[in-house]
């Protein structure tokens, strides 16, 4: 939603470099060139300059695709059955098979070469997964029909501060509103919205 408020757009591991090198203290952090260049480029498009952020782009990719097959699943917008059996067997039938699955063919395929890869035949399968939870997760669940409430909590928060100069606290602009807003927990976002538009309650006096 950011993306399409913010003027120039907003991209979220451009974003992050920025906590680092302005947001969280003055000046930024002391970081050397490899821990910002992994910072921009973990997405899925990126390509970091180093081994250990490549690592670091497995690793991130391999657990938020079996993390969210098991909130998936405890959310009842899955069902164990209904996962793609020829990628179960390639991989794994459970979350700890299927991250131990990719590890070691990580290790296996990545030794001796000056680059950390997966093997053909477990990339493939991984895509496929990721595939499939956005057809089925992603895209074509009740959770992605929350997401048009999510974007109007946001929208309506970007419009609000940006109309009231004081906030956020201390600072103005619409620089400073997106990093306020950007920086927002989903708790802490709809805690907010409630604050601002939703009336409180109250008693009237007898």
């Amino acid at each position: 939603m950011l993306a399409a408020l913010y003027p120039g757009g907003f991209r979220h591991n451009e974003q992050s470099l920025r906590v680092v090198e302005v947001l969280e203290k003055p000046g930024g952090l002391n970081l050397t060139f490899e821990v910002r260049d992994g910072i921009l480029n973990h997405i899925q498009a990126g390509h970091p300059a180093t081994l250990e952020a490549r690592v670091v782009h497995f690793s991130d990719r391999i657990a938020y695709v079996n993390h969210d097959i098991d909130d998936a699943l405890r959310g009842g917008v899955l069902r164990q059955e209904e996962l793609p059996d020829p990628i179960l067997r390639t991989l794994g039938q459970t979350h700890s098979q299927r991250i131990g699955t990719l590890v070691e063919d990580i290790v296996a395929s990545s030794a001796g070469r000056p680059e950390v890869a997966l093997s053909a035949e477990r990339q493939t399968a991984l895509d496929q997964l990721r595939d499939f939870l956005f057809q089925r997760v992603y895209i074509g669940s009740e959770a992605k029909r929350e997401e048009e409430k999510a974007k109007g909590v946001v929208e309506a928060l970007y419009r609000a501060y940006l109309e009231d100069r004081e906030q956020p606290p201390g600072r103005g602009g619409e620089e400073a509103v997106r990093d306020y807003v950007a920086g927002m927990t989903d708790r802490f976002a709809i805690a907010a919205y409630r604050r601002r538009f939703v009336p409180g309650e109250f008693r009237l006096d007898d």
